[in-house]
């Protein structure tokens, strides 16, 4: 928290996202050390569990928001979602959208199987240096903010709140 309040709210949101990720090295030493099976282990275990909560505090300090940890008693996409939107009024219960939990899941399952995409292919050869998981982790983040690779979902979010914003008359824009 104390790394993500130096940011200005201004900041994009992929930039800060990539920072905090390649900063997990300077908390967690043992995750460069790449000949240890053991140690590589846990850091996938920690990007796994450190990764949701990072893009979650990257979106809500842009809109100015309270941040909150994940629910252990949550699945893994419904704690996402949850640390995400949950309004800033801690007594209000959070609802999930099973629609929306079934859509992120596939989602990020989609994502995951996207064969050598640019931020695969940029992880893996930051990875052959052995400059170790975060780090290459942290500068795939990078390779994704570029407009050829993630910048593309981005403007699909973008044509998406259009149509929102216009009604939700899809027509005009198919």
């Amino acid at each position: 928290k104390t790394v993500l309040k130096g940011f200005p709210e201004t900041a994009h949101p992929m930039g800060v996202l990539s920072s905090l990720t390649s900063a997990l090295t300077a908390f967690n030493p043992k995750s460069v050390n790449v000949d240890s099976e053991e140690d590589m282990y846990k850091a996938i275990v920690k990007i796994l569990a450190k990764f949701p909560v990072l893009a979650a505090w990257t979106l809500r300090k842009k809109n100015g928001q309270m941040l909150y940890n994940r629910d252990t008693n949550l699945g893994y996409v419904e704690s996402l979602l949850k640390m995400m939107f949950q309004e800033d009024n801690p007594k209000k219960n959070f609802k999930q959208n099973n629609v929306v939990v079934n859509a992120l899941d596939k989602l990020l399952i989609l994502h995951a199987d996207h064969e050598q995409n640019c931020s695969t292919s940029t992880v893996r050869i930051v990875g052959s240096s052995h400059a170790g998981l975060f780090a290459s982790i942290s500068a795939g983040v990078s390779a994704l903010w570029g407009p050829l690779h993630g910048g593309a979902n981005q403007a699909v979010i973008e044509m998406l709140e259009e149509i929102k914003a216009d009604g939700g008359d899809t027509s005009k824009f198919i």
